[in-house]
């Protein structure tokens, strides 16, 4: 980590409690902002406005970024810059900014150059070769089946899924799903659970025979409620009494099933998306 020259000291803060956060690459930027928001989930007492920032692969391109980062740092948004830059000279520039730039590649670079005995290529958009391309595509695949099987919307290839995700409206069933899918290019469904569901002994029968392969969510009945209010304000679907009914309902089907489930009310999608990857034991 390097703190260009003068950096913006944390009470500089402004007094709405935001910080800038830059994720800046030569590249297409996904690393770079993929790892500085697994960093910055750490800590969520603290809004980021985040500018991700790619194929900053020219002296001139490099400038411009300071300069935007500079006016932030003016504006009392002290700055953070994550970066995966690889030319030092660029790197040099970025540095140089009125923030606290953290270089992800520094040091990690040098293990590896010692380890496997040879220096490491400059050459731009070495992140997205032939193997990338491959993953890609992979993950575009993923994307496509989380949209056609969200929210219960269709019962094609469900044999296919990796994890059926099962959970009340709004316990964070989508953007679990589409973070397995985009990130890890794993084939996810989910299915919501609502009245018609129940009573019931075991799984609605769109998804009773894939019983192993469903995950479930859950979250407190306030949290719940605070959500839903913002959908449909003083609805009964938004009430405390039943929103406690349904995750009552929820829970109780899911150890009747065995269906393994986590309250999603204050963790991350980042968090969540763990916890079902090494439960279900799925690997990228």
């Amino acid at each position: 980590m390097t703190a260009g020259q003068g950096s913006a000291p944390v009470d500089a803060i402004n007094a709405a409690g935001v910080r800038a956060a830059y994720f800046v690459s030569d590249s297409t930027g996904v690393t770079a902002e993929t790892l500085g928001n697994a960093l910055l989930v750490n800590f969520p007492g603290i809004r980021f406005r985040r500018h991700t920032i790619p194929f900053v692969d020219t002296p001139e391109g490099a400038r411009a970024v300071v300069g935007d980062i500079d006016r932030d740092a003016a504006a009392g948004l002290a700055p953070l810059v994550f970066t995966t830059v690889k030319q030092a000279p660029l790197r040099d520039i970025l540095a140089s900014a009125n923030a606290v730039t953290i270089d992800l590649l520094a040091g990690h670079l040098t293990e590896l150059e010692e380890a496997l005995g040879t220096t490491a290529s400059e050459q731009l958009g070495q992140y997205h070769g032939v193997t990338d391309t491959e993953r890609y595509f992979d993950r575009m695949r993923a994307i496509e089946f989380a949209i056609e099987h969200d929210d219960g919307q269709s019962s094609r290839a469900l044999d296919k899924a990796d994890v059926v995700i099962v959970a009340p409206s709004r316990c964070g069933k989508t953007p679990t799903t589409m973070y397995l899918a985009m990130q890890y290019g794993l084939l996810v469904a989910n299915y919501p659970l609502t009245d018609d569901d129940f009573p019931a002994d075991g799984l609605p029968r769109a998804i009773a025979r894939y019983a192993r392969r469903c995950f479930g969510l859950t979250s407190t009945p306030l949290r719940l409620s605070q959500v839903r209010h913002e959908r449909r304000p003083s609805s009964r679907y938004a009430s405390l009494e039943q929103c406690t009914l349904e995750l009552r309902r929820a829970e109780s089907l899911y150890r009747r099933s065995g269906v393994p489930f986590l309250n999603s009310a204050t963790k991350s999608v980042e968090e969540m998306s763990a916890v079902i990857m090494q439960t279900m034991k799925l690997r990228a």
